[in-house]
Parts: structure tokens; C-alpha cells; sequence
């Protein structure tokens, strides 16, 4: 009961006691003049049109002395010069515990038809990364129910990976398993840009009543201003931060950031940024290293979030921007390959070319071995597999040539393969391919 109590305590603080309001002097190609606010609004301000036709929600991205640029969330269709604008303050959301189980909105607003109570303490979208010097180290080694990931390419606490693929090789699928399989408190997933027709899929059959029960899905769709997508990533941290801060293991799955980068491209230019990246302007890779320094190991008292980032890459091509960026900063980066996926192995991971920075640490003497056996043979196999292909390899060329062409059915069957019965279960198998 008290539960409830605070939350609507939290609704009637959130009533403005005094509003402010300025006027539209100008409306050009995307963005907004406004007067008589100048002096009261920050940068990155939230701001609503009363427009003839309806509200339309912006943001502030640039102040003069004579008034101030604001980029509308919608289309300003239907706007007149003189229309109404309210300042609503600084762009912030306020996490509750019930929102467990949710579907929201990067405002926090519902969007699963159910009512949804503010919680009590609004927290900022843009928030600081704890001090680098009170963070703990990575915690222990998470079982994630798949195969792959509880041997060769390990997750553990507080770790930060990402997932680099092209459109439709299979990248919901795994972090649907991941939000169903790994060991977390609570699971955070924030799509952004997504098709709108996919977000009831990825809840009901995707990621299904048990997956769903301890997740807070954040949601932006495609259709949407750059504005809500771009906030859509900030928002599902601000979320993870919440639960973090309770002393939780949180698990953050963000897809994508590529759609998260090219929403703060569409705002930073509307706001004068010259393009200098392939097309982003500089500050792209400012934003995206400060969202993913908020996750990881937290401070002494609070909990962790583990987080996991996908890219995707047009060709496969590793050194774009954002994939690059994001490769450098991360704890770890998992390479998903479409040919892999065209052959009909899921989850279609490159292990030759992904990298978990939790390792050797993450496992012991013995399983680093296993994990060190199978690249090699993998590496062999890689190398030959065209002149194995041709009918040119002759057997007994080389012994490791040998060997991997009588374990690789079984390995690349492994990569494949769920992990219900746990991480030791997992590398037993594993060794068991290694001598088949």
C-alpha cells in the first residue's frame, strides 16, 4: 500500500506549480524558432507546442539572446506563427520497481494499455558514469544458456560486449536467449528504431511470458523523430541505473546503437554540426562512449550492469564509424557473419573473429587450453577450407589441417547448441568435440 501511496505523491509533485510559455516567431525547414523563453531554457530542454491540431513535444538545440532553435519531436504541420510553446525543464525520467514487466515509452509513458505510476525520484536521461576510481572489477562468469557464450566467448558481471551484424543474421533471436538465459536481476532492453510491427513479436513469442516477466522494454519505433529514438537508448540506461543503484545485476541489451548514432547525426546537424565521420559529425563518438561507460561493474554498494550492444554493419564492414567506436571502448565484440547464417547455423557467430576481453580471467587453467584448441582448429579449418572444398588437400600435409577436418562438424554443431545444464556441462562437451 505504501508502495502506492508514494507513487501518487510522485504524480502530484510532477503537477507545475507555475508554467512558462513563449511564442513561435519562425518556422523552418525542420526546426523551430521560439521567443520570450530564451532567458529561462537550457540547452537539451523539453518543450511542447500548442499547436491548432494538437501537441507536439521538441527540444531545445540553440540558445541566442533573441530566442532559442528548437527541434520538434513530429512534423510541425498545421503550426502558425504565434502558436504557444511551454518550457517543461530538463529532459528526465522517473523509474519505478512496478515498471517491471512493462512496455514504455522513451518518455516513460506506457504502451501496453495499462495504467503506469512515476517513481519518486525523476532521474537525468544524460547522466555521469561512476568515478573510474570506486568501480569494482568484473564479477563472476554468467551462465547465458547458450553454448558458444559459456565457453569460447565468455560474459561475465559488469561486462560490456557488443554485437556486430548486418540486418537479419540473427540478432534479436540471441538477445531474446540472452534475456531469457543469462543470471540477472532484471533485464533492461531498449530497441531503437525498430519496425513497429516487431515489437509485439519480440515480447509474446520472442522473448515470451518468462523472459518478459523481469524485463523493463524501452521502445522507439522507425517512424519516430529522431528526438524519442535517440532518447530511447538514454532512456533504457537511466532505467538500468535505477535498479543498479538498488544494489541489482541489471542486464542492459540495446539494438541497435547504429540507429542511436544516426538519430544524434539528425539532431546534432539540425543544430549547425558540420558532417565529418562518413557523414556524422564529431561529437558522435563522445555520445556513444559516454552511453556505454554508464554500463559496466558499478561502485562499492551498488549492483552491476552487464550490457550488450548491437551494431549493425552494412558489408560487414568493421571499420564504419560506429562499429569502430564502439569496438574500441567495449569489454568484448561478437561477430556475427550472414554467410554463417545462409548455411543455417545459429546463432551465426565468427568466432575467429570475436574477441571476449573477460578472458583468460573468466576461466580456468584447463578451459582456457579447450578455448585455445578450438581457435587453433577453427583457424586451420579456415585457412584450407578452400582447397578442402576443391578436392586440392591432400591428407597428411598437416597434422592440424587433419585434425580439424575430423573435429569441425562437431565443433561448428557446438557453436549452435543451448546450454541448459550449465557452464561446466558446456565445456565438457566442448572437450568432447575437441577429441572426437
Amino acid at each position: 500500500m505504501s508502495g502506492k501511496f508514494e507513487a501518487l505523491l510522485a504524480e502530484i509533485a510532477s503537477v507545475p506549480i507555475s508554467r512558462r510559455f513563449g511564442r513561435v516567431s519562425e518556422i523552418a525547414r525542420g526546426t523551430i524558432r521560439v521567443s520570450g523563453l530564451a532567458s529561462d531554457a537550457a540547452l537539451g530542454d523539453r518543450v511542447v507546442v500548442h499547436g491548432q491540431d494538437g501537441l507536439i513535444g521538441g527540444e531545445v538545440l540553440r540558445l541566442a539572446q533573441d530566442g532559442m532553435t528548437v527541434l520538434p519531436d513530429g512534423a510541425p504541420d498545421g503550426l502558425v506563427i504565434g502558436d504557444p510553446v511551454e518550457l517543461v525543464g530538463r529532459a528526465e525520467i522517473a523509474p519505478d520497481d512496478s515498471w517491471i514487466g512493462r512496455i514504455v515509452d522513451p518518455l516513460g509513458r506506457p504502451l501496453d494499455g495499462r495504467p503506469l505510476f512515476r517513481g519518486p525520484s525523476p532521474r537525468p536521461l544524460k547522466a555521469p558514469a561512476p568515478a573510474a576510481a570506486s568501480r569494482r572489477s568484473f564479477g563472476p562468469r554468467l551462465p547465458t544458456g547458450t553454448a558458444a557464450f559459456d565457453t569460447v566467448l565468455p560474459l561475465v558481471q559488469g561486462q560490456r560486449i557488443g554485437l556486430f551484424a548486418g540486418s537479419g543474421v540473427g540478432k534479436s533471436s540471441l538477445l531474446a536467449k540472452f534475456a531469457r538465459g543469462v543470471s540477472a536481476d532484471v533485464v533492461v532492453i531498449g530497441l531503437i528504431g525498430e519496425r513497429g510491427r516487431e515489437l509485439r513479436d519480440f515480447t509474446e513469442k520472442v522473448l515470451g511470458p518468462a523472459g518478459m516477466a523481469r524485463s523493463v522494454v524501452v521502445t522507439a519505433t522507425s517512424d519516430q523523430s529522431p528526438l524519442i529514438r535517440r532518447r530511447c537508448a538514454w532512456s533504457a540506461m537511466a532505467i538500468a541505473e535505477h535498479f543498479r543503484d538498488q544494489g541489482l545485476h541489471v542486464l542492459l541489451l540495446a539494438d541497435s546503437i547504429t540507429r542511436f548514432a544516426e538519430a544524434h547525426r539528425e539532431v546534432a546537424l539540425a543544430g549547425g554540426e558540420e558532417a565529418s565521420m562518413r557523414g556524422f559529425p564529431p561529437s558522435t563518438a563522445h555520445t556513444i562512449m559516454s552511453l556505454a561507460e554508464r554500463a559496466g561493474p558499478g561502485p562499492d554498494g551498488a549492483g552491476d550492469i552487464t550490457a550488450v550492444f548491437t551494431v549493425l554493419v552494412a558489408g560487414s564492414d568493421m571499420e564504419e564509424p560506429v562499429a569502430d567506436i564502439l569496438r574500441g571502448v567495449l569489454d568484448g565484440h561478437v561477430v556475427m557473419d550472414r554467410k554463417i547464417a545462409e548455411r543455417g547455423r545459429f546463432p551465426a557467430i565468427d568466432l575467429l573473429r570475436s574477441v571476449s576481453r573477460s578472458l583468460p580471467e573468466a576461466a580456468s587453467e584447463g578451459e582456457n587450453a579447450l578455448i585455445a584448441e578450438a581457435r587453433r582448429l577453427l583457424g586451420a579449418w579456415d585457412r584450407a577450407e578452400m582447397m578442402i572444398q576443391a578436392g586440392l588437400y591432400v591428407k597428411g600435409s598437416d597434422p592440424q589441417v587433419d585434425t580439424a577436418i575430423r573435429v569441425w562438424p562437431a565443433l561448428d554443431a557446438f557453436l549452435s547448441e543451448d546450454s541448459p545444464a550449465g557452464v561446466e556441462a558446456s565445456f565438457r562437451r566442448l572437450e568432447a568435440c575437441l577429441s572426437a
